[in-house]
């Protein structure tokens, strides 16, 4: 613990009397990844048990200032051996910052064909009221940037075109996927009947069932995002961050769908297209002169 003291004493010693541009991007480069940590944590466990490391370093630092000795050792013991316990005891929590770090911004799912994301957007929406006002349970993920391998293993490969009535007939009661998940990737359902990781969060209320414990779980290791229907009360709910958003309606799914499956306007085959267009007109222009 003196040795740490010596080092933070020694660091803002070099940095109030020797200041160089270096200096203030490595903090600022600190101060990023501390920013980047507590925004990942945040509202975890691991989010509260990091602040109470900082402030144990914080208080070490204090009592070796003010030469208590042995309130100096005890603190020095726990840091220097609760940093290893910290990653055996939080590797869940660290794995999900380091892949959410990797993954960068969420891509939409882009399709060339205005007509067909409008086809996946209305089916999948109609079809979820239509199993709602049934009250038919229903669990659908949709892949993002984080692939979802380990779970489709887990189903049943489908690899088949998006359908409204092949949705409703897999979640269709005493079927034999229907208490699975379905695994969308872009316009494909890849497998039905897939067995998610149910969520740690202990805060759930009691009306939340397996179902929305799977949605919730995948949506906190992944940045999937995962619609739900209650086949209790037929609620609508959609998952992501690990956050649970209930009672959607037809708007709500709509804009929730048209989100992921945005028409991509500056699409290979549409670049080629307007080019070859321009040329076209160029000519006949030329002939027309």
């Amino acid at each position: 613990m003196r040795q740490l003291s010596i080092s933070i004493e020694s660091f803002f010693w070099n940095l109030f009397n020797r200041v160089q541009i270096k200096d203030v991007v490595d903090i600022l480069i600190i101060a990023l990844l501390l920013y980047k940590v507590f925004q990942f944590t945040r509202q975890t466990r691991a989010g509260q048990v990091f602040k109470g490391f900082l402030l144990l370093i914080l208080v070490g630092w204090f009592s070796n200032l003010l030469g208590f000795q042995a309130l100096n050792w005890l603190i020095g013991s726990i840091i220097n051996n609760g940093a290893i316990v910290l990653l055996i005891l939080f590797q869940p929590e660290l794995r999900r910052t380091l892949e959410q770090i990797g993954r960068g911004a969420k891509v939409a799912h882009l399709t060339e064909n205005k007509d067909e994301s409008s086809r996946i957007v209305f089916e999948i929406s109609q079809t979820l009221i239509s199993l709602s006002r049934r009250r038919v349970g229903a669990l659908i993920v949709f892949e993002q940037n984080t692939g979802l391998k380990d779970f489709i293993d887990t189903g049943t490969t489908l690899e088949s075109k998006i359908s409204g009535p092949l949705i409703a007939n897999i979640f269709e009661p005493n079927t034999p996927l229907h208490d699975g998940a379905v695994i969308i990737r872009d316009d494909r359902i890849v497998a039905a009947g897939c067995v998610l990781s149910l969520s740690e969060n202990s805060n759930l209320g009691r009306e939340l069932g397996t179902r929305h414990r799977a949605g919730l779980g995948v949506t906190e290791s992944t940045d999937a995002i995962v619609l739900i229907v209650s086949e209790e009360t037929g609620i609508i709910s959609m998952a992501q961050g690990g956050k649970l958003t209930r009672h959607l309606d037809i708007d709500s799914l709509t804009k929730i769908l048209s989100g992921m499956y945005k028409h991509d306007k500056l699409s290979l085959r549409g670049v080629l297209a307007s080019i070859k267009a321009y040329f076209v007109r160029k000519a006949v222009k030329n002939v027309e002169h």
